[in-house]
């Protein structure tokens, strides 16, 4: 199973990957971030990343949280992760940032076969995880970033 969420934003391509790849610091500028904690550090940059986030909806929030390995591809401007511990366990996610004119274009891929739940995983993560909170989380996290780098690069 596959999902895609992408995003135009204004900022530079270089400005836009630095801020998706500063993990650490998207619990100040995304609200719906509670924490990111860096429990292995690379040489790379990567390593191994717990995150834990809200998935806002009306009246309530539901925390979520994930760990996973963090690979870091500046050539690309890639950021890649494989989900290690969490439902998601298994998720691979790649963030693409290329440039498109003067701007910058941000598709965020999730990938997954669905949780190793008998008889309902797959189903739940067709109908209810990736649609509702992968989905819901992601593209708050895409609006955030390219508001953090406009800002930035303003």
């Amino acid at each position: 199973m596959r999902i895609v969420d992408e995003i135009m934003t204004s900022a530079p391509p270089d400005l836009v990957y630095q801020v998706a790849a500063d993990v650490e610091r998207w619990p100040h500028i995304l609200a719906h971030y509670r924490s990111v904690r860096m429990l292995e550090r690379a040489a790379s940059g990567g390593g191994i990343v717990e995150m834990s986030a809200w998935r806002p909806f009306k009246g309530f929030r539901w925390p979520t949280w994930w760990t996973s390995e963090m690979r870091l591809d500046p050539e690309k401007r890639e950021v890649h992760y494989h989900h290690i511990i969490g439902v998601t366990n298994g998720m691979n996610v790649v963030w693409q940032i290329r440039a498109v004119g003067k701007g910058t274009h941000i598709k965020l891929v999730h990938e997954w076969e669905g949780p190793r739940w008998p008889v309902i995983g797959r189903p739940a993560a067709q109908l209810v995880i990736l649609p509702i909170f992968v989905h819901g989380i992601a593209v708050l996290t895409l609006a955030g970033v390219s508001r953090e780098a406009e800002r930035l690069n303003a």
